[in-house]
C-alpha cells in the first residue's frame, strides 16, 4: 500500500453501500493484512514530539491513534468472530472518545502496536478464509448504536477504509509536526 492509496483523513465511510464486490473486499483484506507493516514504517523513527502531533487541531495525537487502532480493531476482530459463529449477533458498542481519555492512552504506543501486529495476523487469515465462501460475506450483525443490521462484507470494507483513514491521519500529523 502506498501513501497514494490513503484516503482523505476526514472522509466518511459510505455506510449506505451494500453491493461490495469481491475484488473490493479482497483489496480491503489486503489493506488490513499489510496495515501493521505500513504502521511500522510510519513509527520506526518517530520522535516524542511527533508522538504528540495531531492531524488537525483538537484531534487525537499520533500516540492516541495507535492505541485507538488496537482497541477498534480488537472490537472488529471479535465482531468478525461473532458474525461467523452466531446468527445476527448484537455487538457491543463502545465510546471511542471515552476510551481515548483513559490512562492507558497516556502511555507510549508500543504495547498497542504489538497488539495490532498479532491481531492483524489472525484477523486477515480469518477474513481471507471468509472470502472463499461468498455466503459468509452476507452474514449479518446488529449494531444497537446505529439500530441497523450490517453484513460481514460491510465490516470488511469499513475496516479497510478505517486502516487507510488512520494511516492518512498519521502521515499528515507526522509530516506537519
Amino acid at each position: 500500500m502506498s501513501h497514494a492509496s490513503f484516503v482523505n483523513p476526514v472522509e466518511a465511510f459510505d455506510w449506505e453501500k451494500k453491493d461490495w464486490q469481491l475484488e473490493e473486499l479482497l483489496q480491503s483484506v489486503v489493506v488490513i493484512q499489510s496495515f501493521p507493516n505500513e504502521l511500522a514504517k510510519l513509527l520506526k523513527d518517530i520522535t516524542p514530539e511527533k508522538l504528540n502531533a495531531q492531524y488537525r487541531e483538537g484531534s487525537w495525537t499520533v500516540n492516541q491513534i495507535v492505541h485507538h487502532l488496537a482497541d477498534s480493531h480488537m472490537n472488529a476482530w471479535i465482531r468478525t468472530k461473532q458474525i461467523l459463529h452466531a446468527d445476527n449477533p448484537t455487538v457491543m458498542p463502545y465510546d471511542q472518545d471515552a476510551w481515548a481519555s483513559g490512562v492507558d492512552y497516556q502511555f507510549n504506543y508500543e504495547a498497542s502496536y504489538v497488539v495490532v501486529v498479532a491481531l492483524h495476523q489472525r484477523w486477515s487469515l480469518l477474513l481471507l478464509e471468509a472470502l472463499k465462501t461468498p455466503e459468509k460475506l452476507l452474514r449479518t450483525y446488529f449494531h444497537p448504536e446505529h439500530n441497523k443490521t450490517f453484513t460481514l462484507a460491510q465490516l470488511i470494507a469499513q475496516y479497510g477504509w478505517h486502516c487507510r483513514r488512520h494511516l492518512a491521519q498519521l502521515v499528515f500529523a507526522i509530516q506537519h509536526a
